[in-house]
């Protein structure tokens, strides 16, 4: 039967449901013979299953459950294959039971590791001839592509639906980020905890297209409150957790890992900012901030720097720009070299847990708090790198380059120890409050990296920062 032929008939099915409220007919589909025919609607059909268009691309068996993605590039590849070779083969993934994923190459996941043969054909009789392992087939026209799952002598058509394609996979971000420009740029990001990995993924729904991803790391059982990762990840490196994650976002993305210690690796730190557009610091310590800054400066590249503090009470954010103030011009040297309570060993070494106390109330004493504490940190990073990404040209956020013009940010989630003498949200002037994010004008300092004992707000007003050093962080 031509697909003239197919037409024509599923077309009188079509038009005599749409006049009639239904069809006193069924378009039926034998897997044997592999033709379609009418028959009255009701009546013995013998072999074969009734099928309903479910698109323009093809037909799905009438409670057939299964479903087929497929990417709408790796379609076109097909095609030009196809030009010059009888058949192309791929991998079908089959995830939750009924839904199959498409690759033109076998892709390890998380989820799945039931995989089944793909093939890629004009020759519709192809699949007629089969007699083998369950396969899928496509069969490919000049308009159109038919999948058939073949089992032995039985063939199924199943629906095929497209992943749209590169260009139109963040179409409804056009407007509002320049996706293109974003496609071509490179982000490091370096940590990839519960600040780097949320970091990540908003970064990939935005489209930015390259990333490099850094951290020696391994998903641990206290990480999963503050982390994108879930059960299934536990034990496994960070980097491969968030390159899944990255891909399922953005399947055109490429990721690049660096399972290291950048502080061990120096020369890999170095060679991997200097290849990228923007760094993303997400570490849990001041001896890599101090190397990052360095490189940054070295290397002339932005960074954008965040924390939380203990119990994730607040938190900041720096943003480092070529010739501006560097992240060692906040802190002041003395700082770089202090321990972080990242947990509670180091809390124990440093003193500042009792030999005596409990480990029950040690760990709630280096406790970061929640995830939604976090979430406001990480959102205003996300916010400063796609400004920085797309800067100078006309994207629906250009206004922001004149809003977001300081350095270093603070952030207060509760007046706890370290904000206490801040004043609560609806108290009105400009101080600082909690729960609103507050502009700090930082200076460089021709001595850098040893900086001045304080920073001095937009209002005049001074703020010690010699007390930074006691703030302890978890980005794990």
């Amino acid at each position: 039967m031509t697909n003239e032929e197919l037409n024509r008939m599923s077309e009188e099915v079509r038009e005599e449901g749409l006049n009639q409220g239904s069809s006193m007919k069924d378009l039926v589909f034998d897997p044997v013979t592999g033709d379609f025919r009418q028959v009255p609607r009701g009546s013995h059909r013998g072999s074969g299953d009734v099928v309903t268009e479910m698109t323009n691309k093809g037909f799905a068996a009438e409670g057939n459950s299964l479903a087929v993605y497929l990417t709408e590039d790796d379609a076109k590849v097909v095609r030009e294959k196809l030009a010059s070779e009888e058949k192309s083969e791929g991998f079908a993934e089959l995830l939750d039971g009924d839904v199959f994923h498409v690759h033109l190459y076998i892709r390890k996941t998380r989820y799945s590791t039931d995989l089944i043969p793909v093939i890629f054909t004009k020759d519709e009789d192809l699949t007629l001839r089969h007699e083998g392992e369950d396969t899928l087939y496509f069969v490919v026209r000049d308009t159109e592509i038919l999948a058939f799952m073949v089992s032995g002598r039985d063939r199924r058509p199943v629906n095929v639906n497209y992943i749209p394609s590169r260009e139109n996979i963040f179409s409804r971000t056009k407007g509002i980020l320049e996706v293109d420009i974003l496609r071509d740029k490179k982000v490091l990001i370096i940590g990839l905890g519960s600040f780097g990995s949320q970091i990540a993924i908003e970064l990939a729904k935005a489209g930015v297209g390259n990333f490099a991803l850094m951290d020696f790391d391994r998903v641990e059982l206290h990480n999963l409150s503050r982390h994108t990762a879930t059960v299934r990840d536990l034990g496994r490196l960070k980097t491969n957790v968030i390159q899944e994650a990255i891909l399922g976002k953005n399947p055109y993305a490429s990721v690049t890992k660096h399972p290291v210690d950048i502080n061990k690796n120096l020369e890999q730190l170095y060679d991997e900012i200097e290849k990228s557009d923007l760094v993303i610091c997400a570490t849990d310590n001041n001896t890599s901030r101090f190397n990052i800054s360095k490189a940054l400066v070295e290397k002339g590249k932005v960074g954008i720097f965040g924390r939380a503090i203990t119990r994730a009470e607040g938190g900041d954010v720096f943003r480092y720009r070529p010739g501006g103030p560097c992240y060692c011009c906040l802190i002041g040297e003395g700082n770089l070299q202090q321990e972080e309570i990242t947990n509670v060993e180091s809390a124990r070494r440093d003193g500042r847990i009792a030999a005596y106390v409990s480990p029950e109330d040690a760990d709630a004493m280096v406790q970061v708090g929640l995830s939604s504490d976090i979430e406001p940190i990480c959102n205003l990073m996300v916010k400063l790198a796609l400004v920085e990404l797309s800067r100078g040209t006309d994207s629906g956020i250009a206004s922001l380059e004149s809003e977001l013009v300081y350095d270093y940010y603070m952030w207060a989630n509760r007046r706890e120890r370290h904000y206490g003498n801040w004043k609560p949200l609806p108290e009105p002037g400009n101080l600082p409050t909690i729960l609103r994010w507050y502009g700090v004008k930082t200076s460089k300092e021709d001595n850098c990296p040893i900086c001045s004992d304080n920073i001095v707000l937009d209002e005049g007003e001074d703020i010690q920062i010699s007390t930074m050093a006691d703030i302890s962080i978890d980005l794990s």
